[in-house]
């Protein structure tokens, strides 16, 4: 990919400032022992990341206040994060290059959580219920199906040795698992900018948020037979392991939920709102880490205790918690997924033992286009088929549950997003690093491919836009409410 687009300078640069340990400038060991040096490289590398993500921040003010759909803030992120890890890779030291590297750690512990709480907070559950079977049929039959084809496609690129890969049939399907991880980022964003039909945003809302649960659960799955011989059994095996952990993994994040619900409403902590907001992010967070401490599933059990939360907790909270909870959750994930842009960009550059095999990249493009569209439209005349059925038989007009228009929207949704990056940095094997610089740059590239063109796609496809939804109006009641509690406690507006 690098070698497509990089002029032969900057490549002969690249690899001498990788292949010169004694480059001029660079820290030796003595001053990283230096806990004064660490301190000060460490700044520096911090620094970076805060001064992308306020670019980033203020790009996205910049877009909305000018009403700019062309360009998403997203894409500019990455540009953003691969131009500064540019500048950071052909610059003298190491030190500052390996502190903003992509880390798996930091972004399964710090980053996606947020993301996560958020969208099970959010979760409408009147319209999630309503497109219930359609949801469920895309995060786990669809994944499951995108997953199939795109490891049988790599594992035939590989098996054909064109490019002298080696990839096992199992690492070819954790591939395949990591690249069905579609991003709920960009496109939502977008589509509340929009105000998209509630219809088509809860689908692919509900789709997204499951679908990574999904992902992160089966790439976990296929690792368990790293190294084994596959047969027929393999696959109940896959099955039974899978519902094991995904079913698990939900029991304890509704538990946590209920349990937190309990304790606010059978304690006096509500006339602590600070202590009353703390103790809920932390007993969010703790389902998290205890699920994965667990081996379990982390992400199902924070989505569905962020569920339970709203669902059942929100109601013994009190009205200044209520909307200090609301907000922080949103904030902490606008946060993350700017970081994780950025992120992405830098570790185009920064990530130095990433091998590009441009072919290879080609072939997974044409695989993610391939198993997303096995994994919507036959799904799609299934799920069309059968509510046609449903409506005949209660003697009912009989309309498609999802019209064209949707299904190539639902198409056009599909890009990669970070938790693919974060899984592939699990891979093993002689080729892991050509494997994880295909996905990093293939979800790059959806991103900017994908994501940058939505906004034309919902207008090239006549759907409708400028949607009021009730969430609006439960806006307008939270600050009302917490207006007239202010005035009624001080006087004033609080």
């Amino acid at each position: 990919m690098l070698s497509a687009i990089a002029p032969s300078w900057l490549l002969r640069s690249l690899s001498k400032r990788d292949n010169d340990a004694d480059f001029s400038g660079s820290p030796d060991d003595s001053e990283l022992n230096d806990p004064s040096q660490e301190e000060l490289y460490s700044s520096w590398a911090l620094f970076i990341l805060i001064a992308l993500l306020v670019g980033s921040l203020w790009t996205s003010y910049y877009l909305q206040v000018r009403k700019i759909r062309a360009v998403h803030e997203t894409v500019v992120s990455i540009f953003a994060g691969m131009i500064v890890g540019l500048i950071i890779r052909v610059s003298p030291g190491h030190y500052i290059q390996d502190a903003v590297s992509f880390k798996s750690s930091y972004f399964f512990n710090m980053l996606l959580p947020p993301i996560i709480l958020n969208c099970g907070y959010e979760l409408h559950l009147a319209n999630f219920s309503r497109n219930i079977g359609t949801i469920l049929a895309f995060a786990f039959g669809g994944t499951f199906v995108s997953a199939v084809v795109l490891g049988c496609i790599l594992y035939v690129w590989a098996f054909l040795g064109l490019e002298g890969l080696k990839v096992p049939f199992v690492i070819a399907l954790s591939v395949g698992a990591t690249l069905s991880a579609t991003d709920p980022v960009t496109i939502l964003s977008i589509f509340n900018t929009y105000k998209v039909d509630p219809k088509l945003y809860t689908i692919i809302f509900g789709e997204s948020i499951l679908n990574d649960a999904v992902s992160i659960v089966m790439f976990e799955t296929t690792q368990k037979f790293h190294g084994e011989s596959v047969g027929f059994s393999s696959l109940f095996k896959g099955v039974g392991l899978f519902l094991m952990t995904f079913t698990i993994s939900l029991l304890i994040g509704a538990i946590v939920g209920v349990t937190t619900a309990i304790i606010l409403r059978h304690s006096q902590i509500k006339n602590f709102s600070s202590i009353e907001t703390c103790l809920i992010m932390l007993f969010a967070y703790a389902s998290y880490f205890f699920s994965t401490g667990c081996h379990m599933s982390g992400i199902v059990s924070l989505l569905f205790c962020g569920v339970t939360l709203k669902h059942y907790a929100f109601f013994n909270m009190s009205k200044r918690t209520q909307i200090s909870v609301k907000y922080i959750f949103q904030t902490l994930a606008q946060l993350s997924e700017n970081f994780i842009f950025i992120y992405l960009g830098l570790s185009l550059f920064t990530e130095v033992e990433l091998v590009y095999k441009p072919v290879l990249i080609v072939v997974t493009m044409f695989g993610i286009c391939v198993s997303r569209w096995a994994a919507v439209f036959p799904l799609s005349r299934v799920i069309n088929f059968f509510h046609r059925a449903r409506a005949r038989a209660l003697g009912n007009p009989y309309p498609d549950e999802l019209p064209q228009q949707y299904q190539v929207m639902l198409f056009w949704a599909g890009l990669r997003g970070a938790v693919g990056v974060a899984l592939a940095a699990g891979l093993e094997g002689e080729d892991a690093n050509a494997l994880r610089a295909t996905v990093l740059v293939v979800v790059v590239l959806t991103v900017i491919v994908f994501g940058g063109t939505t906004a034309r796609m919902l207008e090239i496809l006549g759907i409708a836009t400028g949607v009021a939804t009730d969430e609006d109006d439960d806006d307008v009641d939270l600050w009302t409410a917490m207006v007239e509690q202010g005035q009624g406690q001080n006087g004033q507006v609080a």
